[in-house]
């Protein structure tokens, strides 16, 4: 299998895969394929891990692109402007999502629901108690709205961010939530309530743009029923 990301602000992956390999994608992220390949939802891991899938707030199944006959092509983009990056995964670390980062992977990954390790971050995170645990061997394709920024967290090191621009973090890496300053910040700092919490050690990824701020931003703009 090879692959290569295309585009700039508005990106797509496209995954080069022969016949005996198989990636399965998010439904509604296919872009185009070739006439040789073959697409099947599929409950990858059957209807329990389907189930998990929907308490994840992602579908409940998976699509499977299969190449018959010789190689192919798939190609999967994101549902807003922004950027995809591949995630390899090990066996060694497990990766935490935001729901709505997760585009693809081959076989040997596999996409769960995770409760957050506290009780503050499920209920003040913006998050809920839910994200998603990607785990497994092999490559991961996930989605930001605008554009990645990373961390590499030292033992101890703290990085204090908007719930709102986290993509996805190392598993290793402590999660919780805070009040964002006082009363006076609170009420005009515009920065909301709280703000997520995370310490290293391990590997944050983060995004430009806040989708519950663009979605504000455009809200006035849309029209109105008269």
């Amino acid at each position: 299998m090879r692959y290569k990301i295309v585009g700039d602000n508005l990106q797509m992956v496209i995954v080069e895969i022969n016949p005996g390999e198989r990636i399965y994608a998010q439904a509604g992220a296919l872009n185009h394929m070739s006439g040789n390949v073959r697409m099947e939802a599929k409950a990858k891991g059957g209807i329990l891990k389907g189930l998990n899938r929907l308490i994840a707030g992602e579908t409940f199944a998976l699509v499977e692109y299969e190449a018959i006959g010789g190689p192919g092509i798939v190609a999967f983009s994101g549902s807003y402007p922004g950027k995809i990056m591949a995630l390899e995964l090990d066996g060694s670390k497990d990766y935490v999502l935001e729901r709505g980062a997760f585009i693809a992977c081959e076989e040997g990954v596999d996409v769960s629901a995770t409760l957050t390790k506290r009780l503050s971050a499920g209920f003040f995170g913006g998050e809920g108690f839910i994200l998603q645990r990607a785990e497994g061997v092999g490559t991961m394709w996930i989605t930001g709205a605008g554009d990645f920024i990373e961390y590499n967290l030292k033992d101890g090191q703290v990085l204090k961010v908007d719930t709102g621009h986290i993509v996805a973090f190392e598993d290793t890496v402590s999660y919780e939530v805070e009040r964002a300053g006082g009363l006076k910040t609170i009420l005009l700092g515009g920065e909301g309530i709280f703000l997520a919490k995370l310490v290293g050690p391990g590997r944050v990824i983060l995004q430009s743009m806040s989708l519950p701020a663009l979605a504000s931003a455009i809200y006035p703009f849309l029209p109105r029923r008269s």
